[in-house]
């Protein structure tokens, strides 16, 4: 039988993630179309990208 491989990152298993990416929509006031904006964040800071618009 063949072994299978699994693939771990970021190292223990124990350790939290410090970055997340956040993904918030926003409408454009010009075109009234929606747009995404995403950013990598640190996991204390998430909370207030999220708050601020």
């Amino acid at each position: 039988m063949a072994k299978k491989v699994v693939a771990t990152f970021g190292g223990a298993k124990g350790s939290s993630k410090s970055k997340v990416k956040c993904i918030r929509m926003v409408r454009s006031d010009r075109s009234g179309a929606y747009a995404f904006n995403e950013e990598m964040v640190p996991t204390e800071v998430a909370k207030e990208f999220f708050d601020k618009k």
